[in-house]
């Protein structure tokens, strides 16, 4: 065989590969909003695979592997001759970044919602203290950064939003502690979905910019005790900002 045959397999079998991940992806993504939205409830059994494939005209190896994604995630477990079981939420990897976005594909209730920020909460403030102590001058550059990319793409564009996620990323990796910074694609989904969340139907009423240059004036200064009660107040306003999208949302 040639290489240039060899070469084209090569890329054929990537293709190949790459179209199956799309069709197994897209199967765990709609059975994982059907689940977090509670239209298959904890306890429900899945169809079984023959039918499953069947009713959705995939291959049961693509139904089958978007199963084992959904497991992963502890959405669903599959036992023998009991089937595809919809998991206690107990369970759930809540803070998977692909099970959040599920989350806001559908509709999210005001208490998941209220937990996110509780979480927000208990970890920024933190962060940004020990931020003030440890960031370093590269850290505070990114950070700065990110700030000015915010302020002119503004968050209702992906690149604002994508600033926004770079600057608290920026902020628990300055903390200099690893496994706190290993929350950081957690909040930065968190982060991003709230914020799309929240501008659903309209514009932010307010722009959040000069909050998060309070955060990052304080943790430039080296200001601890600043750093956490900037993090609070920001955390506390998008919290607010929240809650008005869902009222107005209740309202209509």
């Amino acid at each position: 065989m040639s290489r240039a045959k060899e070469a084209g397999g090569g890329a054929d079998t990537a293709h190949e590969e790459g179209f199956s991940g799309r069709i197994h992806g897209s199967i765990a993504r709609a059975l994982g909003i059907a689940i977090v939205s509670g239209q298959h409830q904890p306890g429900d059994v899945l169809n079984n695979e023959i039918d499953a494939s069947e009713q959705l005209q995939v291959s049961r190896s693509a139904y089958r592997e978007a199963i084992r994604i959904l497991a992963a995630k502890g959405l669903v477990e599959s036992r023998p001759k009991t089937g595809t079981r919809v998991s206690p939420r107990t369970r759930w990897s809540l803070l998977d970044p692909e099970v959040l976005a599920w989350f806001f594909e559908s509709e999210p209730s005001e208490a998941f919602l209220r937990e996110l920020y509780e979480l927000r909460m208990i970890v920024e403030p933190a962060a940004a203290a020990l931020a003030a102590e440890r960031r370093n001058d590269a850290q505070l550059e990114r950070m700065r950064a990110a700030l000015v990319a915010m302020q002119h793409e503004t968050l209702a564009t992906e690149a604002g939003q994508a600033a926004d996620r770079d600057f608290h990323d920026t902020v628990l990796e300055a903390t200099g502690n690893a496994p706190l910074f290993t929350l950081s694609s957690s909040i930065g989904a968190a982060v991003r979905w709230t914020t799309i969340f929240k501008q659903r139907d309209r514009e932010l009423p307010r722009d959040p910019v000069p909050d998060h240059w309070k955060v990052f004036d304080a943790i430039a200064a080296g200001r601890a005790d600043q750093a956490r009660q900037a993090m609070e107040r920001l955390v506390n306003l998008a919290l607010d900002d929240t809650r008005a999208a869902m009222e107005r949302r209740a309202e209509r």
